[in-house]
């Protein structure tokens, strides 16, 4: 028994670890959700994870994100989140993309999973059609800003999503359904009512590794310390569960 693992393999057995340590899965997005979703998907001893973010660590992440410390401002998250994940698991095997998700970044050949923890619309929607059209499975995060109870949290096929009216919600899933997806996409959402004070609105320009110009309008939501990093560990457990399905 691997010492590392072992606690872990108590209750799903050294087969089912080896199992996931031959496991890749992808991670994009390592904000509040993303993050800690990576994070406990090394803890559970998965082998191979490409990690995807374009961003650096701002002070407004702190409150939130698993890579935001006083120390770490500034940093690319890519490089923070990779020097966690080896020092969880020197063995892991990490793939690194720090880079903005266009439809031109496709899939990750290989991934068995993919954890999807974007929160702009037009590369969230391009990532899960990829999944969708290619059969990879996926699990998205849908509904973790602008909350603070993380007991609301659950995870459902997009088409039980049971609160369709919170605007990011309605427009994935208006998005989606253009595209002819109404159903076959797992996610997490919240049954809490989603709440700010105060509506920012920024415009951004992003210069993708490619050279593509990206530009849209970031809507900045109300973050708690508890609802991201709570529905990243939900994202993190189900992925597990589903790749050991038929060995625990």
């Amino acid at each position: 028994m691997n010492e590392r693992f072992s606690r872990s393999e108590l209750y799903w057995g050294v087969e089912a670890q080896k199992l996931l340590a031959a496991k890749h899965v992808a991670v994009f997005g390592l904000g509040g959700v993303g993050g800690y979703c990576a994070e406990n998907l090394a803890r559970a001893g998965v082998g191979k994870l490409t990690i995807i973010d374009f961003d650096t660590v701002s002070e407004s992440n702190i409150n939130r994100q698993t890579a935001a410390l006083t120390s770490t401002i500034g940093k690319k998250k890519t490089d923070v989140i990779a020097q966690k994940l080896l020092d969880i698991n020197p063995e892991i095997k990490l793939n690194i993309i720090d880079d903005f998700y266009t439809n031109e970044t496709g899939l990750i050949e290989g991934t068995d999973f993919v954890a999807d923890a974007i929160d702009t619309l037009r590369s969230k929607i391009s990532l899960l059609e990829n999944c969708f059209k290619s059969g990879v499975p996926v699990i998205s995060s849908l509904g973790a800003g602008n909350r603070i109870a993380p007991e609301m949290l659950y995870i459902c096929d997009i088409s039980e999503i049971e609160n369709k009216n919170a605007p990011f919600i309605s427009n994935c899933i208006y998005q989606l359904k253009k595209l002819g997806i109404e159903h076959g996409i797992t996610v997490v959402a919240s049954r809490e009512r989603p709440f700010s004070r105060e509506k920012i609105s920024t415009k951004e320009e992003i210069i993708t590794k490619s050279g593509e110009k990206i530009e849209f309008n970031r809507i900045t939501p109300a973050s708690t310390p508890f609802v991201a990093s709570c529905a990243g560990i939900f994202m993190a457990s189900y992925i597990v569960r589903k790749l050991i399905e038929g060995i625990h």
